[in-house]
């Protein structure tokens, strides 16, 4: 659901709203579909959200020992992680010195993170979501997020995929449930 700029300044205030970059990794970043433009607008939106003073956290795909992986996962890495090396999972984008970095194993930021006693802490209801892939660790989390009573808000050109069709199907979805935004809406909002 679209909201006006004056809505979001009303829900977003950076004391109770943090942004969440989702899983913007090398091996992820150089397969999506539209890379410069996502690279551009999660630039603008992370500084419009440092200015205004917004906690940033960050999410890392981090292998288990292939032991201890999970079959889902490996299914999806199409049997694991070995082929990959370690620069594939360095961030794209560098976190600001005190920006916290979550080392995660699953598609939902909730699930084996602090994030939730970090966020019921510091008082924060509001969730930006950015990041890779819209269809399966953004959506996932975002609908976590909702059903824990946060308001999730989805920056829709700051999310992506390597499956255009999948990810614009998942956007579609979120739509029905979810605050979506623009990137120059969420950064016109941030502004004082």
């Amino acid at each position: 659901m679209e909201v006006k700029i004056e809505d979001l300044k009303k829900m977003m205030n950076p004391s109770n709203t943090a942004l969440v970059v989702w899983d913007v990794q090398n091996m992820l970043v150089n397969r999506i579909f539209n890379k410069d433009e996502f690279i551009n607008n999660l630039k603008k939106v992370i500084e419009s959200a440092r200015k205004a003073g917004m906690p940033v956290f960050f999410t890392k795909i981090t292998p288990l020992p292939d032991k201890f992986e999970s079959q889902a996962r490996k299914l999806a890495y199409k049997g694991g992680f070995g082929d990959m090396k370690k620069e594939d999972f360095e961030l794209y984008l560098e976190p600001a010195k005190d920006e916290t970095v979550f080392n995660k194993h699953t598609a939902s930021i909730f699930v084996g993170t602090p994030f939730e006693l970090m966020l019921n802490n510091a008082g924060i209801k509001n969730i930006l979501f950015t990041g890779i892939a819209t269809e399966i660790g953004v959506e996932s989390s975002a609908r976590e997020a909702s059903n824990k009573g946060y308001l999730p808000i989805i920056i829709k050109d700051c999310v992506s995929s390597s499956d255009k069709e999948a990810h614009e199907r998942s956007l579609k979805n979120l739509d029905k449930m979810m605050v979506l935004a623009d990137s120059a809406t969420i950064s016109e909002a941030l502004r004082e």
